[in-house]
């Protein structure tokens, strides 16, 4: 008998203004049927950089979770990074646009697309 692993995974959660926007942007774009994958890749100025798109491929390794009728995808290498993560549609001061709170981030660049943990060094600005 071969060992199960368990998984606690906690998944990312989208606000109601990001699950506004993302859906009217599926609509603008004729995308019926696609989910927002969100993710995490190297480099930025602060170690990690977000990422996000649109995608109608969920993989079986995918962490899947539902808001709204809108489905965020996250891949198995970001969910260690962005585990009770949230994302934000701001429309503010600094800007319109869409923001990830992380919590698992002990410091963030300015620019506010990057973050660095304790897996990622600093590379900082510029």
């Amino acid at each position: 008998m071969e060992p199960v692993q368990a998984t606690t995974a906690v998944s990312v959660t989208i606000s109601e203004a990001a699950v506004k926007a993302v859906q009217d942007l599926l609509a603008q774009r004729n995308l019926p049927g696609y989910a927002l994958r969100v993710y995490v890749a190297g480099g930025g100025c602060s170690g990690i950089q977000y990422g996000m798109a649109f995608d109608n491929n969920i993989r079986p390794e995918d962490t899947v979770t539902e808001s709204n009728g809108l489905k965020i995808l996250v891949d198995e290498v970001s969910i260690k990074y962005l585990q009770g993560a949230t994302v934000d549609y701001v429309n503010g001061e600094q800007g319109i646009g869409f923001k990830i709170i992380n919590p698992n981030a002990y410091s963030s660049c300015g620019c506010g697309s990057s973050c660095n943990d304790e897996s990622s060094g600093c590379q900082g600005c510029g």
